[in-house]
């Protein structure tokens, strides 16, 4: 099983999965909650926000087929705000999402960020649980009913890695491969 990160855009035909599962997803979840019909979430961001050089949009590759992925836009000057972070229904509880966050946080630093801003819903509490466990901030009250904000916003300092050389030696041969 090989997995790979490719940088892409939403309109990439490989992108369609991530696509098309969001918007079941956001539909299962909070139909028109918000007010908007179906599916408008994903449809609110045009694709070429999230390329460079003010954004990104990557997906992981399991054996050629998407998996995992997400993207970012810029927020402000210094801050990326992370959107569209997503694992295959099948492919859950692998610690997929973290390390498609950790990837864009390492591209978004790239490109000269130093912050990360990033919301999510209410009735998505493992995705709340995955942003308070990478070292995000809330900006809410976590002791709280996540229903009376709606929308629960984070965010998070990025801090470059130190490269030694016992790192480098680490590292696997491929730089877009993932194990």
């Amino acid at each position: 099983m090989t997995d790979t990160f490719l940088y892409t855009s939403p309109d990439d035909e490989r992108s369609r999965p991530l696509i098309e599962a969001l918007t079941r997803e956001y539909a299962t979840r909070y139909g028109t909650y918000f007010g908007d019909e179906p599916g408008a979430e994903m449809r609110r961001y045009p694709a070429a926000l999230f390329a460079p050089p003010e954004g990104n949009f990557v997906l992981l590759l399991r054996n050629g087929t998407a998996v995992a992925g997400g993207a970012f836009k810029r927020y402000d000057e210094h801050t990326a705000e992370l959107k569209r972070i997503w694992t295959h229904e099948k492919a859950r509880r692998q610690g997929l999402a973290r390390r498609v966050v950790e990837e864009l946080e390492a591209q978004a630093l790239r490109q000269g960020y130093t912050r990360i801003f990033l919301t999510t819903g209410f009735r998505q509490p493992e995705a709340k649980g995955l942003y308070l466990t990478m070292g995000y901030t809330p900006r809410f009250d976590v002791t709280l009913n996540p229903e009376i904000y709606k929308i629960l916003p984070f965010e998070k300092e990025l801090v470059p890695k130190v490269v030694t050389l016992a790192s480098r030696r680490q590292r696997a041969p491929a730089a877009t491969s993932v194990a």
